[in-house]
């Protein structure tokens, strides 16, 4: 070898450890850097659907992000969800019955384990079941802390006998795995305290009324559209039922109560927006009474607010409920309101006071209240406003209020919040 082409080898020798001495140098004080950067403390919100934590949930995660939480959400289904830093899909289903609850158990597990979070808040009855099982280890080793809140138990007063012998065992269980336990209405709240071990909280509705969605206003002519879009009259009647379709909803119920009052009545409509579960049950029902151009079946809606605008009455026919959001929104929109008698809905509506109640199979008294609504009853007015007045304690930021001291998240301990 020549001697330029030596000292030219040297010299690439050189470059090449000096260039790797300073990739080492700039790797290292990347490490510590990062090593210097405290981790962001992390929270886990998890239900059965990704449509619960899309419809009652983005308020919450947008505050754990602000408050600097990196924020990660398990459930079923892929839809994307707002506010979420990392969404894992696991196959919990709605029926305890299903293997896929194991399944969903075992991947909950090692998602929890992986990432030590600070706070788990899970909902729905199998979300929240799957969950608790799986975050048993991470409770004692990270100190964890597990917090359901039940928006609505499946065992309550009048219940079938299976859902006492099936849910209550499980929930007895399961809250002394529970760091907090939230009930949304009162007798699930009187319940708990009774029966349960765990942080009991009560928190009326734990969802609230998001008055954002409500931020518009809507000139005549903008009602007259919306109304010529679903083929309704400005003199029509209008009854709006946004729930979705099922038995305990009650639809078949509702619709068997007020078909006289329509075919007697062309200028009465029902408006049954939401999602169909009981595949054209009710669709069929009204076309063989002959009343299928006077209720509406809409599917799935996100102008709720807009629809509650531009109707005359607000009805709920359901055998239970935790704390019924529709109701809420009815309040605030200062709609006349009629109830069925049952759990959650009696903590909204107070008969002859913001609204009507009626018992669950009385249809004579569920029609004469319609009624007395369409006729213009000078009462109805009256409790109307009373009822929009009542929906202040129930909007979102004075919910939130309840809900972030629970979670208290500025405490230096757990212990600081039980009480």
């Amino acid at each position: 070898m020549n001697p330029k082409a030596k000292k030219r080898d040297a010299k690439n020798s050189v470059s090449f450890y000096l260039n790797k001495a300073i990739s080492f140098m700039e790797k290292n004080k990347k490490e510590k850097e990062e090593m210097k950067q405290p981790e962001k403390k992390k929270v886990l919100f998890t239900a059965t659907g990704a449509i619960f934590i899309n419809a009652f949930m983005i308020p919450y995660l947008k505050y754990f992000q602000d408050q600097g939480y990196e924020v990660h959400v398990a459930t079923n289904g892929k839809e994307e969800i707002p506010y979420c830093d990392k969404k894992f899909t696991i196959p919990i289903e709605r029926s305890p019955y299903k293997l896929n609850n194991l399944r969903a158990i075992r991947q909950l597990k090692k998602i929890i384990d992986n990432n030590k979070y600070e706070i788990i808040h899970t909902h729905t009855p199998m979300g929240s079941v799957v969950t608790r099982l799986a975050a048993l280890k991470t409770r004692k080793i990270n100190k964890t802390r597990v917090i359901y809140t039940a928006h609505g138990f499946h065992f309550y007063k009048g219940a079938p006998k299976k859902n006492w012998i099936i849910f209550y065992p499980i929930e007895k269980i399961l809250a002394r795995y529970t760091d907090t336990l939230i009930l949304v209405n009162e007798e699930d709240y009187l319940l708990a305290k009774d029966n349960l071990k765990s942080d009991i909280r009560y928190v009326p509705s734990a969802i609230g009324t998001d008055e954002l969605k409500f931020n518009f206003s809507l000139s005549n002519s903008q009602k007259s559209e919306i109304r010529k879009s679903l083929g309704l009259k400005d003199s029509d009647f209008v009854m709006i039922y946004p729930a979705e379709l099922s038995k305990r909803k009650r639809q078949v119920w509702l619709i068997n109560t007020v078909k006289e009052l329509i075919l007697n009545n062309s200028d009465i409509h029902l408006l049954l927006p939401g999602r169909d579960s009981l595949k054209g049950q009710c669709q069929k029902l009204a076309k063989e009474y002959k009343i299928d151009k006077q209720i509406h079946f809409l599917g799935f809606r996100n102008d709720i607010p807009k629809l509650l605008t531009i109707s005359n009455l607000s009805l709920s026919t359901s055998f239970q409920e935790g704390f019924p959001v529709n109701i809420m929104e009815a309040m605030y929109v200062g709609l006349p309101i009629i109830v069925s008698d049952c759990r959650g809905c009696r903590d909204l509506i107070k008969n002859n006071k913001n609204g009507f109640v009626v018992d669950l199979d009385d249809r004579l008294n569920f029609t004469n209240r319609i009624k007395e609504v369409k006729d213009n009853n000078p009462k109805v007015s009256l409790l109307a406003n009373q009822a929009r007045l009542d929906s202040q304690q129930y909007t979102l930021e004075k919910v939130m209020k309840q809900i972030t001291y629970v979670y208290n998240i500025f405490a230096e301990s757990y212990e600081t919040v039980k009480g």
